[in-house]
């Protein structure tokens, strides 16, 4: 069984327009709803290609009720805690003539330490049955660092390896813990340096010292030109075909989803990253966030490039 962990979960609605319109009144042509959070559309992918799933975090109100219920449709155990206030909604605005893509995202209610420490007991009951955690997204107000550094130490001393998947400050803070994985993009990597970034051998050397300062696999993801891997089998770039994208995101969450299940399957790691390369890719095909068909998938697995250049 695989772990999400989802500390600010949401729903995510994804508006469809003819013209997004700055200041106009602006008419959808279609909506959906779905249970969202980095961590959930990492369950639900997950739970896709064909992994036992139990999702956590918190949850709220009744759009956490509209939550939880989405995610037990899915297949996927929801084992949240429980707080007061309302869990956010997040939007997600598809203009048709440009193809451009607006989102605004609620920062979702507070938590208390109370709440905090009622996540990390049951965090603690559920490690032993799980092969792979992972810790995606932004924590909500009244949590910071100390909630997912927590995390991470309790992985460690049980023995499961951790993938974090998140970004600024927080990823910066948490990096002491060493989690097993961490898949930073060009700006979370620049951020995290300090560097500008404009060369790949400069985005290498960054993945290579991040990985000698104890992150087992560092996956630097540069989008639809691949990622770059450092790892202890060595340094690996990484290429993806030219495909016909209609939805970015959650691609990333995709990626995370696809590195779970390959260290759940025990995969070596050129497999892994070919699992999650196409699991990435095969995400932008379909409207839906954080979804995938394994028709596409497979289809794209033999396409994936991988290259070792260290």
């Amino acid at each position: 069984m695989i772990l999400t962990v989802t500390a600010n979960a949401a729903i995510d609605k994804r508006y469809v327009l003819e013209r997004f319109g700055v200041g106009n009144v602006n008419r959808v042509k279609s909506c959906q709803a779905n249970a969202g959070g980095k961590g959930i559309n990492v369950a639900r992918v997950a739970s896709i290609v064909g992994e036992k799933m139990t999702a956590t975090g918190f949850l709220g109100g009744h759009a956490g009720k509209f939550i939880s219920e989405r995610v037990e449709a899915r297949g996927i155990k929801s084992d949240f805690v429980w707080c007061d206030g309302e869990s956010r909604t997040c939007i997600n605005i598809y203009d048709e003539v440009t193809g451009e893509q607006t989102e605004f995202l609620e920062p979702g209610f507070t938590v208390t330490k109370e709440d905090c420490a009622r996540l990390i007991e049951k965090y603690r009951t559920i490690l032993p049955d799980c092969r792979v955690v992972t810790i995606s997204g932004s924590t909500p107000a009244g949590a910071g660092a100390d909630l997912y550094r927590e995390l991470i130490l309790e992985a460690e001393e049980a023995e499961k390896p951790v993938i974090l998947d998140t970004s600024g400050r927080l990823l910066e803070d948490c990096i002491s813990a060493r989690p097993t994985m961490i898949k930073p993009n060009i700006d979370e990597i620049r951020q995290l340096t300090g560097r500008p970034m404009n060369s790949r051998e400069a985005i290498l050397g960054a993945a290579k010292e991040l990985h000698h300062e104890g992150i087992g696999i560092v996956v630097i993801s540069l989008g639809s030109k691949g990622s770059l891997v450092s790892c202890d089998e060595g340094v690996f770039d990484v290429k993806v075909p030219k495909i016909d994208a209609v939805n970015t995101v959650g691609c990333g969450d995709s990626m995370i989803a696809g590195f779970a299940v390959g260290m759940s399957r025990g995969l070596p790691i050129t497999e892994m990253v070919r699992l999650a390369s196409a699991v990435s890719a095969a995400n932008a095909m379909r409207m839906e966030t954080g979804f995938v068909v394994m028709d596409d998938v497979n289809c794209l697995l033999p396409q994936i490039e991988i290259r070792k250049i260290r």
